[in-house]
């Protein structure tokens, strides 16, 4: 029986909180016949993301298939979102039964309204960690670039999404896989040393 990953979309959510762990999960489910990805928002069709980009959620709230991963990527909407009673029922109820229940930066905050994070430790953004916790009753973790919590993982923000997402189809799967999908995707980062950077002709930048 295939398996479903599902990524929730939402206004305003970060770009590449979505799309770096769609192209991870996407590459795996490439790799892995077992494995379907699909985005979901409470109406299907054309979703803003917080620079412009817009995506097309699969499925709607309501016809949306179960979930064997759910994940809330965070973004400037996350802070709408975490009072919205039909994402917050959805994420309940899509999540409950769920293997793995995951998030990217202040998508956390959004697990956390829905009940996931309560007596685990977890991560967000750097910028919204006072945020997280100032919600209370979980155990807000700083500098690191996710948190695995029993089913539960959370990530920092945007970036780190990826890496979060290839740990996680290690678990799905195994390592070799992450590594393979890890190799697809040439995904090194080098960050480029900007005090020392040159431009064409060996100026300095």
């Amino acid at each position: 029986m295939t398996k479903t990953a599902g990524i929730i979309l939402y206004p305003d959510f970060e770009e590449l909180d979505a799309v770096g762990p769609f192209e991870v999960l996407g590459m795996f489910a490439k790799l892995d016949r077992d494995w379907n990805v699909v985005t979901i928002a409470e109406q299907a069709g054309p979703v803003r993301a917080f620079n412009g980009l817009q995506l097309l959620a699969d499925h709607g709230f309501d016809d949306a298939p179960p979930l064997d991963v759910i994940l809330l990527p965070g973004g400037l909407g996350s802070r709408a979102e975490m009072d919205n009673p039909r994402m917050l029922d959805f994420v309940r109820k899509a999540g409950a039964p769920a293997q793995w229940v995951t998030s990217v930066c202040t998508g956390a905050m959004i697990l956390h309204r829905a009940g996931f994070l309560v007596g685990r430790k977890a991560t967000t953004h750097w910028g919204a960690i006072h945020e997280l916790r100032n919600l209370g009753g979980c155990d807000v973790q700083e500098n690191v670039r996710w948190v695995e919590d029993g089913n539960v993982i959370t990530s920092a923000g945007v970036s780190a999404g990826i890496d979060m997402s290839l740990y996680l189809v290690s678990k799905l799967k195994d390592a070799g896989a992450a590594k393979a999908v890890q190799k697809m995707m040439e995904y090194y980062p080098k960050p480029p040393e900007f005090e020392s950077a040159t431009v064409a002709g060996g100026k300095s930048a």
